[in-house]
């Protein structure tokens, strides 16, 4: 059930109640007068609820001097409030066998909770108390600053984190999409208390907040708590988000010196985003590549050859952009051999249909993950918060299985001739100091 409306919260509690009875969709939607998007979807059989607070804040909000000032924040609503320490934020919690987390991607902050059904409320409180009303202590903010530059730093030493951050910095250049969502030391070395306000301020409006819920949930009541504890008029946040135009034009080469043993390296180029119905098409294709142990390249580079332990295609998206490649690392002397053979595979898949049985592995095995990613109720909370943000709707289960079975074997051989152009892709290698390559010639 989707409700759109605008009216007063117990106005909105009657119209689901009224609609309720003849409308067996399982997922209900709000928009309450002050902007905030309230969805949910109640599972009967289920004791336990996931509840998240989903801003369409992220890293690409952010420009070069304050990049990184999303993901501390996030840290920083963990730290107190101005009624709850830290502590008390964790043990309201935990005191009833609760969790609490938060993430922060290149396009969303979450803030989130699970717990069983009874605790939902007291969940509901917290959650709406850091956001609403968040410290930002200076003491905490130095120490916390201190934690995330150890987690940076983490990133750093460790290769297969860090070569997706220098991949997608190279492929975006010049555009905020392109920063680390970690940010940088300089940066979180220098943010004051007045920047982490001011920049809630800003971003953090009400009508860029979505609240969803899964589980043992009732919607009547999430619109109640909504009434009774958000009470801070955080207004609307008018700063627009802008696309990003891709160039695919030129070829690039970066190679990173690390002391490392293996060699780690993507090929990979800029393509479709969420908002490109092409996308799933690319999705099955890199399914088709090098998603899973029964996927080309896994069977031609590590099965057939063992010349790579891990091996695997991507396809990272967001709104209007994604970042479709491969991945790998292998020792230094097997590096040009493995890159030969996934330009062989792009090739062949750029020259000849993939077979009816081939694409029907595929679509089969992106089906699985999909279903089976929804026995757990955080799953199914991220996966309906993420449709209304990137859609504006909850997309259905059976429409995403229309959409992957409704791929065809011309759609692959399209796709492979646009995507899979070695002339087009940028290449990123890191290696030991020690290390030559010819690829790298």
């Amino acid at each position: 059930m989707t409700t759109y409306t605008h009216f007063s919260i117990f106005d909105l509690i009657f119209l689901v109640e009224s609609k309720k009875k003849t409308d067996l969709s399982q997922y209900n939607k709000t928009v309450l007068p002050n902007g905030i998007k309230v969805i949910s979807e109640t599972i009967p059989y289920v004791k336990s609820f996931s509840l998240g607070f989903w801003f369409n804040v992220g890293s690409r909000d952010e420009n070069f001097q304050n990049n990184g000032i999303t993901h501390f924040i996030e840290h920083m609503l963990f730290k107190g409030t101005k009624k709850r320490s830290a502590k008390k934020i964790a043990v309201d919690i935990e005191s009833f066998g609760g969790y609490l987390n938060a993430f922060t991607s290149k396009e969303h902050t979450c803030y989130y909770g699970r717990g069983l059904e009874n605790h939902i409320e007291k969940t509901f409180d917290v959650l709406s108390d850091m956001i609403q009303q968040p410290a930002f202590k200076p003491g905490e903010m130095k120490k916390e600053s201190s934690v995330v530059i150890d987690e940076l730093y983490d990133i750093e030493d460790n290769p297969e984190e860090l070569i997706f951050d220098r991949f997608e910095e190279n492929i975006f250049s010049g555009n905020s999409i392109s920063m680390p969502i970690i940010g940088t030391e300089e940066n979180l070395r220098k943010f004051s208390q007045p920047d982490l306000f001011n920049f809630v301020k800003e971003m953090y409006g009400f009508n860029r907040l979505v609240i969803a819920a899964s589980g043992a949930v009732n919607h009547e009541k999430l619109l109640r708590f909504a009434d009774k504890y958000i009470k801070t008029d955080l207004g609307a946040s008018n700063i627009k988000r802008k696309n990003y135009l891709p160039n695919n034009s030129i070829a690039k080469l970066e190679v990173i010196d690390k002391e490392i043993q293996q060699v780690h390296a993507i090929i990979g180029r800029a393509t479709y985003g969420y908002k490109n119905e092409k996308r799933t098409i690319a999705n099955v294709l890199s399914q088709i590549l090098g998603e899973g142990s029964s996927s080309r390249l896994f069977q031609s580079v590590r099965e057939k050859k063992g010349i790579a332990y891990q091996i695997n295609s991507f396809l990272n998206s967001f709104y209007d952009i994604s970042t479709f490649g491969v991945y790998f690392s292998t020792n230094d002397k097997m590096m040009d051999k493995a890159l030969a053979i996934v330009l062989k595979e792009f090739k062949k898949l750029r020259e000849i249909k993939v077979s009816e049985r081939e694409l029907n592995k595929a679509k089969e095995s992106i089906k699985g993950s999909l279903l089976l990613s929804l026995e757990g109720t955080s799953n199914r909370m991220m996966r309906m918060a993420q449709s209304e943000l990137y859609f504006n709707k909850i997309k259905s289960i059976d429409d995403a299985i229309k959409d992957i079975d409704a791929v065809t074997r011309e759609n692959i051989l399209e796709a492979a001739n646009e995507l899979l152009d070695e002339k087009s892709f940028i290449k990123l290698i890191i290696k030991s100091k020690n290390t030559l390559l010819k690829s790298a010639a």
